[in-house]
């Protein structure tokens, strides 16, 4: 049966204890969320970083991680080194940004000596629970690739479906995204969307794959206005995979939906050897621990 909320997400992954690799690990919320992922079974933690801080963190917040391995180094650089080659090595089965910039971390994942690089791209995949929507919604790529190009999109959307697959979804809607319904040659969104469209129709997707546009947010998401607008398609008001034509429109859409519509949410980089828990400092603590189940899901079912 396939996972329909994020709470689901905690229950499905109790009892798979995936070894994680947490990047510069003195960070009081991260080692809160990784605590109480440990305490759920959802991840047996490595802390890499100061040992000192993390300790005192731990301490000071009576955290259940006292007897975890802590790998002790001050630099950041090397923190985000040592934790890409513990994947490699298969110490951990998956990896999380801690307190380290995004950067430091992803220039030793795509390292070409011993990273995690794949023929695949590295695109940031989020999954949000709306009040508002009856299912669970994947949004992709609000976090990584500013203007991905036609070959780009189909691998990201190929790494979404692998999330949806690990969440139990045989049959997969991507809904690709712009500013209005019809092809406009002076909109790039519109003609990439149609153009996908084709491929689809050509059967270059795997199977179970639906995919449809251009199309506005609100047809993908709403039969409703699908229906008032004469829009016929077999994504409209159902899409699972909401496939965005740049980083501001899934940012925004993502921001919202959390911050207007109240919905929760969870991360994950896809495209590289194993997930990559990404999240933001202003990321709840609740949000933190369902990225970690997240990452958890995948690597149990995908890697």
């Amino acid at each position: 049966m396939p996972i329909n909320s994020l709470n689901e997400l905690l229950k499905v992954n109790n009892g798979n204890n995936m070894k994680l690799a947490v990047v510069v690990a003195q960070d009081a919320e991260v080692l809160e969320a990784v605590s109480e992922a440990r305490e759920l079974k959802i991840a047996e933690p490595i802390l890499i970083g100061d040992e000192e801080k993390i300790k005192t963190i731990i301490a000071d917040r009576e955290l259940d991680l006292e007897d975890v391995e802590i790998i002790n180094e001050k630099d950041y650089e090397k923190c985000a080194e040592i934790g890409v080659k513990s994947v490699n090595n298969g110490k951990a089965n998956f990896i999380m940004k801690g307190l380290v910039d995004t950067s430091i971390l992803l220039k030793e994942v795509l390292n070409k000596d011993y990273g995690l690089r794949t023929n695949s791209l590295l695109s940031h995949v989020m999954v949000y629970e709306a009040p508002s929507y009856y299912k669970l919604i994947y949004l992709t790529d609000g976090g990584m690739n500013l203007v991905p190009n036609l070959k780009e999109k189909i691998k990201i959307i190929n790494n979404a479906v692998k999330v949806c697959k690990a969440f139990g979804k045989e049959e997969i809607k991507v809904g690709c995204l712009a500013a209005k319904e019809k092809v406009n040659p002076k909109m790039e969104a519109t003609i990439d969307a149609d153009k996908l469209k084709k491929v689809y129709e050509e059967g270059k997707f795997e199977e179970g794959i639906i995919v449809d546009g251009p199309m506005a947010l609100d047809l993908a998401i709403s039969k409703e206005a699908a229906e008032i607008k004469s829009f016929k398609s077999k994504v409209a008001g159902d899409a699972d995979i909401l496939l965005v034509p740049n980083i501001e429109m899934g940012n925004g859409i993502g921001k919202s939906i959390t911050y207007f519509g109240n919905g929760k949410s969870a991360g994950v980089i896809m495209g590289a050897k194993v997930p990559v828990v990404l999240v933001s400092r202003a990321d709840t603590h609740e949000s933190k621990l369902y990225s970690i189940a997240l990452g958890s899901l995948v690597s149990k079912n995908i890697f």
